[in-house]
């Protein structure tokens, strides 16, 4: 299926690894340009050298959980047709395990970093009459769970933000959507697991065990997300705007 997203520019946060630079690879097979954003440029230097056409991406350095960040970001980058908002690492534990600082820092980057660049972002793309927001999102703000307190409420809220949004942004020729992955292969899987079985086993090194019994009896691996986002995003699927895809195998329906 011939997507339509030849020559569309597309900025992706988070972009240094995981979800990010597979979305990265999809869109550049699609012909698009690219623009990786995230924190550690070293990082971005090692990714960006794993991709084909390393004439069509951008590489942006920046600490998106400053609101100045975000700024100079959009600021360097003002002609974007697709916004893919994936930048943040919430930790996992429970209410009394992690501090206010702990949770004001991860909603920062996460949470106050996808409102902000989708503000940013949106009044350009409706000042042109076009454009497309990604948010990649979380399962666990559809399920949520006390020891992942901090990252599916702030998923619940960016869920609750992205149906506000994008129910609006249509009449502005702009979509704006949402993805929940669940458990998908990741080095941030890998952390969220050892956390899970210091707590329920007292041995992080179990942290394998945390991931059985997994619809198809797998992880999702990070480039189902990647033509997920894709397929949504392009024109062959363009009347999606406030919905919240959820990818996970039907777990959310299992006993």
């Amino acid at each position: 299926m011939d997507l339509r997203l030849a020559g569309k520019r597309v900025l992706i946060t988070g972009g240094s690894k995981g979800i990010g630079i597979a979305c990265a690879k999809v869109f550049l097979e699609e012909g698009c340009s690219v623009v990786l954003v995230a924190r550690d440029a070293a990082k971005l230097n090692e990714a960006a050298a794993t991709l084909a056409s390393p004439n069509a991406v951008t590489l942006c350095p920046a600490d998106l959980s400053q609101a100045a960040e975000r700024e100079r970001v959009a600021a360097l980058h003002p002609e974007i047709d697709v916004l893919v908002n994936n930048a943040g690492a919430i930790p996992a534990g429970g209410l009394l395990d992690l501090s206010m600082e702990t949770w004001e820092a991860a909603w920062a980057l996460k949470v106050m970093g996808y409102i902000h660049l989708t503000q940013l972002y949106l009044a350009k793309m409706k000042a042109k009459g076009d454009g497309v927001i990604v948010n990649i999102i979380g399962g666990a703000g559809r399920s949520p769970r006390y020891n992942y307190v901090c990252g599916a409420t702030g998923n619940a809220a960016l869920m609750a933000f992205t149906g506000a949004v994008g129910g609006k942004s249509s009449e502005w020729g702009v979509r704006v959507f949402g993805i929940n992955p669940s458990q998908t292969r990741t080095d941030r899987i890998v952390t969220l697991s050892k956390t899970k079985a210091k707590d329920a086993l007292g041995d992080e090194n179990r942290w394998q065990e945390m991931l059985t019994g997994l619809p198809f009896n797998r992880l999702i691996e990070p480039e189902e997300i990647a033509r997920s986002a894709a397929f949504l995003a392009s024109p062959a699927c363009g009347y999606v705007s406030g919905a919240v895809l959820d990818v996970d195998g039907g777990q959310a329906f299992r006993g």
